[in-house]
Protein backbone atom coordinates (compact mmCIF):
# COMPACT_ATOMS: atom_id res chain seq x y z
CA UNK A 1 0.00 0.00 0.00
CA UNK A 2 1.23 3.36 -0.83
CA UNK A 3 2.42 5.60 2.51
CA UNK A 4 0.03 8.55 2.43
CA UNK A 5 1.36 12.03 1.41
CA UNK A 6 0.82 14.93 3.66
CA UNK A 7 0.48 18.52 2.10
CA UNK A 8 3.78 20.74 2.47
CA UNK A 9 3.62 24.43 2.74
CA UNK A 10 4.16 25.92 -1.69
CA UNK A 11 3.55 29.64 -0.46
CA UNK A 12 2.70 32.35 1.63
CA UNK A 13 -0.16 34.44 1.47
CA UNK A 14 -0.81 37.47 3.07
CA UNK A 15 -2.96 40.77 2.77
CA UNK A 16 -5.10 42.76 4.93
CA UNK A 17 -5.53 39.80 7.09
CA UNK A 18 -3.38 37.31 6.34
CA UNK A 19 0.60 36.88 7.19
CA UNK A 20 0.68 33.08 6.77
CA UNK A 21 4.64 33.56 7.32
CA UNK A 22 3.76 32.95 11.36
CA UNK A 23 3.14 29.36 10.14
CA UNK A 24 6.90 29.10 9.40
CA UNK A 25 7.66 29.97 13.11
CA UNK A 26 4.82 27.62 14.43
CA UNK A 27 6.23 25.11 16.77
CA UNK A 28 3.55 22.31 16.97
CA UNK A 29 2.29 19.78 19.69
CA UNK A 30 1.10 16.45 18.89
CA UNK A 31 -2.03 17.00 20.32
CA UNK A 32 -2.82 20.32 18.29
CA UNK A 33 -6.25 21.05 17.27
CA UNK A 34 -6.80 23.15 14.09
CA UNK A 35 -10.28 24.53 13.37
CA UNK A 36 -10.10 25.61 9.39
CA UNK A 37 -12.63 27.28 7.26
CA UNK A 38 -12.86 29.69 4.75
CA UNK A 39 -14.44 32.87 6.94
CA UNK A 40 -17.97 32.61 8.63
CA UNK A 41 -18.52 28.66 7.63
CA UNK A 42 -18.97 28.19 11.76
CA UNK A 43 -15.53 28.84 12.95
CA UNK A 44 -16.47 30.31 16.00
CA UNK A 45 -19.53 27.85 16.70
CA UNK A 46 -16.61 24.83 16.43
CA UNK A 47 -14.43 26.90 18.28
CA UNK A 48 -16.88 26.55 21.08
CA UNK A 49 -17.95 23.07 20.60
CA UNK A 50 -14.64 22.28 21.02
CA UNK A 51 -13.95 24.38 24.47
CA UNK A 52 -17.04 22.90 25.52
CA UNK A 53 -15.39 19.19 24.76
CA UNK A 54 -12.20 19.98 26.42
CA UNK A 55 -13.38 21.61 29.72
CA UNK A 56 -16.89 19.83 30.24
CA UNK A 57 -19.39 22.32 29.88
CA UNK A 58 -17.16 24.48 32.45
CA UNK A 59 -18.90 27.94 32.04
CA UNK A 60 -17.57 31.26 30.88
CA UNK A 61 -14.63 30.09 29.16
CA UNK A 62 -12.61 32.89 27.40
CA UNK A 63 -12.49 30.58 23.73
CA UNK A 64 -11.88 33.49 21.81
CA UNK A 65 -8.94 34.55 23.57
CA UNK A 66 -7.54 30.85 24.02
CA UNK A 67 -8.19 30.11 20.52
CA UNK A 68 -6.81 32.43 18.66
CA UNK A 69 -6.35 33.28 14.36
CA UNK A 70 -2.44 31.84 13.80
CA UNK A 71 -2.38 33.76 10.72
CA UNK A 72 -3.97 36.91 11.14
CA UNK A 73 -1.38 39.26 11.16
CA UNK A 74 -2.77 41.38 13.92
CA UNK A 75 -0.90 41.29 16.73
CA UNK A 76 2.22 40.61 14.76
CA UNK A 77 4.06 37.15 15.29
CA UNK A 78 6.90 38.61 17.26
CA UNK A 79 3.74 38.62 20.15
CA UNK A 80 1.34 35.94 18.88
CA UNK A 81 3.85 32.83 18.84
CA UNK A 82 4.98 33.21 22.34
CA UNK A 83 1.50 33.41 23.62
CA UNK A 84 0.47 30.67 22.08
CA UNK A 85 3.81 28.90 22.92
CA UNK A 86 2.77 29.87 26.77
CA UNK A 87 -0.62 27.93 26.68
CA UNK A 88 -0.78 25.00 29.06
CA UNK A 89 -4.02 23.72 27.99
CA UNK A 90 -4.64 21.72 24.99
CA UNK A 91 -4.36 23.84 21.58
CA UNK A 92 -7.16 24.28 19.71
CA UNK A 93 -6.27 26.93 17.00
CA UNK A 94 -7.74 28.54 13.83
CA UNK A 95 -6.96 29.56 10.76
CA UNK A 96 -8.45 30.45 7.41
CA UNK A 97 -5.83 29.33 4.87
CA UNK A 98 -5.95 26.92 2.26
CA UNK A 99 -3.41 23.78 2.89
CA UNK A 100 -0.53 24.88 0.45
CA UNK A 101 -0.44 28.07 2.34
CA UNK A 102 0.58 27.00 5.69
CA UNK A 103 2.75 23.94 7.24
CA UNK A 104 0.66 21.50 7.91
CA UNK A 105 1.83 18.92 10.87
CA UNK A 106 1.28 14.74 10.52
CA UNK A 107 0.33 14.46 14.01
CA UNK A 108 -2.08 17.08 14.88
CA UNK A 109 -5.88 17.28 13.89
CA UNK A 110 -7.59 19.42 11.33
CA UNK A 111 -11.52 19.81 11.53
CA UNK A 112 -12.58 21.55 8.19
CA UNK A 113 -16.24 23.41 8.25
CA UNK A 114 -18.30 24.09 4.56
CA UNK A 115 -20.56 25.85 3.92
CA UNK A 116 -22.59 27.01 0.97
CA UNK A 117 -20.91 29.97 -0.57
CA UNK A 118 -23.99 31.76 -0.27
CA UNK A 119 -24.57 31.55 3.03
CA UNK A 120 -21.00 32.66 3.78
CA UNK A 121 -20.96 35.75 1.78
CA UNK A 122 -24.91 36.91 3.94
CA UNK A 123 -22.38 36.45 7.28
CA UNK A 124 -19.79 38.42 5.78
CA UNK A 125 -21.56 41.14 5.09
CA UNK A 126 -22.96 41.81 8.30
CA UNK A 127 -19.33 41.16 9.23
CA UNK A 128 -17.78 43.91 7.17
CA UNK A 129 -20.94 46.53 6.99
CA UNK A 130 -20.73 46.20 10.81
CA UNK A 131 -17.29 47.05 11.33
CA UNK A 132 -16.47 49.81 12.89
CA UNK A 133 -12.94 52.67 12.58
CA UNK A 134 -10.63 50.77 15.13
CA UNK A 135 -11.23 47.41 12.51
CA UNK A 136 -10.30 49.65 9.54
CA UNK A 137 -7.40 50.71 11.54
CA UNK A 138 -6.09 47.42 13.14
CA UNK A 139 -6.00 46.27 9.75
CA UNK A 140 -5.07 48.73 7.06
CA UNK A 141 -2.92 50.65 9.23
CA UNK A 142 -0.90 48.45 11.36
CA UNK A 143 3.03 47.74 9.87
CA UNK A 144 3.02 44.92 7.11
CA UNK A 145 -0.41 45.14 5.28
CA UNK A 146 0.95 43.77 2.16
CA UNK A 147 -1.27 44.89 -0.91
CA UNK A 148 -4.20 47.51 -0.71
CA UNK A 149 -6.13 48.10 2.49
CA UNK A 150 -9.83 46.89 2.85
CA UNK A 151 -12.53 49.37 2.28
CA UNK A 152 -16.10 49.94 3.08
CA UNK A 153 -18.67 47.65 1.62
CA UNK A 154 -21.04 48.24 -1.71
CA UNK A 155 -24.76 49.46 0.53
CA UNK A 156 -26.41 46.69 -1.59
CA UNK A 157 -25.67 43.09 -0.13
CA UNK A 158 -26.77 41.78 -3.66
CA UNK A 159 -24.71 43.87 -5.01
CA UNK A 160 -21.49 42.88 -3.00
CA UNK A 161 -22.51 38.95 -3.65
CA UNK A 162 -21.91 39.34 -7.82
CA UNK A 163 -18.79 41.06 -6.92
CA UNK A 164 -17.67 38.28 -4.28
CA UNK A 165 -18.18 35.61 -7.13
CA UNK A 166 -16.80 37.50 -9.96
CA UNK A 167 -13.83 38.56 -8.26
CA UNK A 168 -12.93 35.25 -6.14
CA UNK A 169 -13.70 36.04 -2.67
CA UNK A 170 -13.03 40.10 -2.76
CA UNK A 171 -12.41 42.09 -1.13
CA UNK A 172 -11.39 38.71 1.06
CA UNK A 173 -9.26 36.44 -0.38
CA UNK A 174 -9.95 33.78 -2.82
CA UNK A 175 -12.96 30.87 -2.07
CA UNK A 176 -12.86 28.07 -4.41
CA UNK A 177 -9.06 27.24 -3.89
CA UNK A 178 -9.87 26.89 0.25
CA UNK A 179 -12.56 24.56 -0.45
CA UNK A 180 -10.84 22.52 -3.13
CA UNK A 181 -7.43 22.41 -0.76
CA UNK A 182 -9.28 20.84 1.82
CA UNK A 183 -11.35 18.67 -0.02
CA UNK A 184 -8.35 17.59 -1.59
CA UNK A 185 -6.68 15.88 1.88
CA UNK A 186 -10.52 14.86 3.24
CA UNK A 187 -9.11 11.15 3.75
CA UNK A 188 -6.35 11.82 5.26
CA UNK A 189 -6.26 10.30 9.23
CA UNK A 190 -5.79 13.60 10.78
CA UNK A 191 -8.68 15.90 9.03
CA UNK A 192 -12.29 15.63 9.64
CA UNK A 193 -15.31 17.33 7.29
CA UNK A 194 -17.63 19.40 8.96
CA UNK A 195 -20.37 20.75 7.35
CA UNK A 196 -22.75 23.67 8.79
CA UNK A 197 -26.02 22.33 7.46
CA UNK A 198 -24.92 19.27 9.53
CA UNK A 199 -24.61 20.98 12.74
CA UNK A 200 -27.24 22.94 12.36
CA UNK A 201 -29.67 19.67 11.84
CA UNK A 202 -28.24 17.53 14.49
CA UNK A 203 -25.52 19.32 16.51
CA UNK A 204 -25.34 16.79 19.37
CA UNK A 205 -24.50 13.97 17.22
CA UNK A 206 -21.72 15.88 15.25
CA UNK A 207 -20.29 16.77 18.49
CA UNK A 208 -19.71 13.14 19.62
CA UNK A 209 -17.97 12.36 16.14
CA UNK A 210 -15.92 15.33 16.51
CA UNK A 211 -14.86 14.28 19.94
CA UNK A 212 -14.20 10.83 18.31
CA UNK A 213 -12.19 12.29 16.14
CA UNK A 214 -10.27 14.26 18.23
CA UNK A 215 -9.76 11.53 21.28
CA UNK A 216 -11.99 13.34 23.80
CA UNK A 217 -13.64 11.37 26.40
CA UNK A 218 -17.15 13.00 26.95
CA UNK A 219 -18.06 13.58 30.79
CA UNK A 220 -22.02 12.13 29.98
CA UNK A 221 -22.53 14.14 33.56
CA UNK A 222 -21.81 16.90 31.70
CA UNK A 223 -23.50 16.72 28.70
CA UNK A 224 -26.45 18.68 28.88
CA UNK A 225 -24.24 21.59 29.94
CA UNK A 226 -21.77 20.78 27.28
CA UNK A 227 -24.89 20.78 24.19
CA UNK A 228 -26.27 23.83 25.60
CA UNK A 229 -23.08 26.06 25.91
CA UNK A 230 -22.95 25.48 22.09
CA UNK A 231 -26.36 26.58 21.23
CA UNK A 232 -26.74 29.84 19.04
CA UNK A 233 -28.96 30.96 21.82
CA UNK A 234 -25.91 30.40 24.11
CA UNK A 235 -23.39 31.41 22.44
CA UNK A 236 -25.49 34.71 21.82
CA UNK A 237 -26.27 35.73 25.17
CA UNK A 238 -22.38 35.11 26.02
CA UNK A 239 -21.28 36.55 22.86
CA UNK A 240 -18.01 38.67 24.76
CA UNK A 241 -16.28 34.99 25.41
CA UNK A 242 -16.63 33.67 21.60
CA UNK A 243 -15.74 36.94 20.18
CA UNK A 244 -12.38 38.30 19.27
CA UNK A 245 -11.71 41.29 21.69
CA UNK A 246 -15.48 40.84 23.27
CA UNK A 247 -16.74 42.54 19.95
CA UNK A 248 -14.59 45.59 20.64
CA UNK A 249 -14.55 45.43 16.50
CA UNK A 250 -17.72 46.21 15.43
CA UNK A 251 -20.93 48.11 16.15
CA UNK A 252 -23.19 46.54 18.58
CA UNK A 253 -20.39 44.50 19.95
CA UNK A 254 -20.30 41.15 19.98
CA UNK A 255 -23.43 40.23 19.64
CA UNK A 256 -23.45 41.63 16.08
CA UNK A 257 -20.92 39.45 15.55
CA UNK A 258 -22.76 36.08 16.29
CA UNK A 259 -25.42 37.25 14.12
CA UNK A 260 -28.07 35.39 12.84
CA UNK A 261 -26.66 31.77 12.09
CA UNK A 262 -29.00 30.90 9.76
CA UNK A 263 -28.84 29.84 6.26
CA UNK A 264 -30.79 30.94 3.08
CA UNK A 265 -31.07 34.66 3.39
CA UNK A 266 -29.46 35.05 -0.21
CA UNK A 267 -33.07 33.00 -1.52
CA UNK A 268 -35.79 36.02 -1.54
CA UNK A 269 -32.30 38.80 -2.48
CA UNK A 270 -30.46 36.72 -5.79
CA UNK A 271 -32.15 36.73 -9.05
CA UNK A 272 -32.34 33.19 -10.51
CA UNK A 273 -29.52 34.01 -13.11
CA UNK A 274 -27.09 34.85 -10.39
CA UNK A 275 -28.01 31.40 -8.58
CA UNK A 276 -27.40 29.97 -11.68
CA UNK A 277 -24.00 31.69 -12.32
CA UNK A 278 -22.75 30.04 -8.43
CA UNK A 279 -23.85 26.71 -8.83
CA UNK A 280 -22.50 26.76 -12.15
CA UNK A 281 -19.23 28.09 -11.15
CA UNK A 282 -19.13 26.10 -7.79
CA UNK A 283 -19.40 22.83 -10.00
CA UNK A 284 -16.35 23.86 -12.41
CA UNK A 285 -14.25 24.58 -9.77
CA UNK A 286 -14.91 22.37 -7.38
CA UNK A 287 -16.00 19.38 -9.24
CA UNK A 288 -19.47 17.51 -8.95
CA UNK A 289 -19.03 15.66 -5.54
CA UNK A 290 -17.64 18.49 -3.51
CA UNK A 291 -19.66 21.21 -5.09
CA UNK A 292 -23.12 19.42 -3.93
CA UNK A 293 -21.51 18.63 -0.64
CA UNK A 294 -20.83 21.99 0.19
CA UNK A 295 -24.22 23.39 -0.94
CA UNK A 296 -26.03 20.64 1.41
CA UNK A 297 -23.64 18.55 3.56
CA UNK A 298 -24.38 15.20 2.07
CA UNK A 299 -21.72 13.31 4.54
CA UNK A 300 -21.53 9.88 1.71
CA UNK A 301 -20.10 12.22 -0.83
CA UNK A 302 -17.25 12.83 1.39
CA UNK A 303 -15.65 9.50 1.28
CA UNK A 304 -15.83 9.65 -2.56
Amino acid sequence: MAKQRFPRKEREFQNHHFDSTIWNDFKFRDDDIFVATYGKSGTTWVQQIISQLLFDGEENLETAEMSPWVDLRVPPKEIKLPALEAQTHRRFLKTHLPVDALVFSEKAKYVYIGRDGRDVVWSMYNHHSNANQAWYDALNETPGRVGPPIGRPNASIADYFEEWLERDGYPWYPFWENIRSWWAIRSLPNVHLLHFVNLKDDMPGEMRKLATFLDIPINEEKWDAIVHHCTFEYMKAHATKSVPLGGAFWEGGAQTFIHKGTNGRWRDVLSDEVTTRYLDRAEKELGEACANWLAAGDPSLVGG
